[in-house]
């Protein structure tokens, strides 16, 4: 097992579903691999979680310090795949770093944390 410094979440997760990964009512979207995109999991990288390839939906997670193994050809998933990346975070890592040291009950945060905005930033 790979060790990585992660916070997860999804959109609108229902709390009371248990299942993994949780319902979420999306449809999957297609992997977008890092070796693809040059997009790597670096502090404060915002990415896709998923179950296999192709299997991504609402939840994400943000990197927490540069995280190789979840790129293409990393060992933190057994399809060497990596995960998808997608932006990151410009303001705010430690607000990151807080949420990251916050009171949980298994993996949940308690009391939850509610993202309220977002802001994409183009260059």
């Amino acid at each position: 097992d790979v060790k990585i410094e992660v916070i997860q979440g999804a959109v609108n997760p229902d709390f009371r579903d248990d299942s993994y990964p949780p319902n979420s009512g999306f449809d999957p979207i297609p992997l977008e691999r890092t070796s693809s995109t040059g997009i790597r999991h670096v502090d404060g990288a915002i990415s896709m979680a998923r179950m296999g390839p192709d299997t991504a939906t609402s939840g994400f997670f943000f990197c927490i310090g540069d995280q190789p193994e979840l790129d293409f050809g990393g060992k933190r998933n057994p399809d060497g795949q990596g995960f998808a990346a997608f932006g990151r975070v410009t303001r705010g890592m430690d607000v990151i770093r807080k949420i990251q040291m916050s009171p949980r009950e298994n993996q949940r945060l308690t009391p939850q944390v509610v993202i309220t905005s977002v802001m994409k930033k183009t260059r």
